[in-house]
């Protein structure tokens, strides 16, 4: 029997150079950790200085100040990733907000509906084309965006615009995968369940309530980790995942795929 070689996954993405948004925390963050460990070069894109160019150093890394809602911002992260290590192989477009002013659309304004579209969004839509630009010409690329579970199921405890612009992120994703799949670009939609964030920790905090009406449906009977996340966004982002494109890439403890009656 010939001996069966082991895989190295610590390989897995040598060679490769990923920018990353909302990369100094959460989910971001992890996935920077994970990505750096298969291999890749990091570029990190946030708005907050100080724990961005911490998270940049953690994995060797560059850091880069975005605002992601800001064409010309977005247009320079990517462009100087690319001058500064020769291509743009994954953008795990990840930069999000769920603030306390966007709830039930009895009560969400104008205002904070607008913000949350723009950064949630149109950041997608920016930082997706200016992905593009890059791996169309070098043949290559994956870009996973960050949805949501609430993008493929109703909840009674709404966060109207949030919901809103993750539907509209996994339906763009969906579009750029069919779309660009003859050019080797590969596009998906991250669709988390509840993870355990300082963004869902800050929420659930002032409502244990609401905390424990989302928890209660989640077969796996807990939040996921950022870890968990990051797991995921490595997969679709290196050749294992090479047939999979336009995909809604759901990592959500079984919770969209629940009956669940509470006791």
């Amino acid at each position: 029997m010939s001996e069966i070689t082991p895989f190295d996954l610590s390989a897995r993405l040598a060679g490769k150079v990923a920018v990353i948004t909302g990369g100094a925390s959460g989910i971001g963050l992890a996935t920077a950790k994970r990505l750096a460990a298969e291999g890749a070069q990091i570029v990190i894109g946030d708005m907050a200085p100080e724990p961005g160019r911490a998270a940049a150093d953690a994995v060797g890394g560059t850091f880069i100040q975005v605002n992601v809602t800001d064409k010309a911002q977005v247009d320079h992260l990517f462009d100087e990733a690319a001058r500064l290590y020769g291509s743009v192989d994954i953008a795990f477009n990840n930069a999000g907000i769920s603030p306390p002013d966007d709830d039930s659309i009895e009560t969400t304004e104008l205002d904070a509906w607008d913000k949350v579209q723009l950064v949630n969004l149109t950041s997608v839509y920016l930082c997706s084309r200016a992905a593009l630009r890059h791996m169309k010409a070098q043949g290559s690329g994956s870009i996973i965006n960050t949805a949501s579970f609430v993008a493929v199921m109703g909840s009674a405890t709404s966060q109207i615009s949030y919901t809103a612009s993750k539907g509209g992120v996994l339906a763009m994703s969906r579009e750029l995968g069919v779309q660009f799949a003859r050019d080797g670009i590969r596009v998906n939609a991250l669709c988390p369940g509840p993870v355990n964030t300082p963004l869902l920790q800050e929420l659930f905090a002032k409502d244990p309530e609401r905390a424990q009406r989302r928890l209660v449906h989640v077969p796996v009977g807990r939040f996921a980790e950022p870890s968990e996340m990051a797991a995921a966004v490595a997969f679709l982002a290196s050749d294992d995942a090479s047939f999979i494109t336009a995909s809604t890439f759901l990592v959500d403890g079984g919770l969209s795929a629940a009956y669940t009656t509470p006791l």
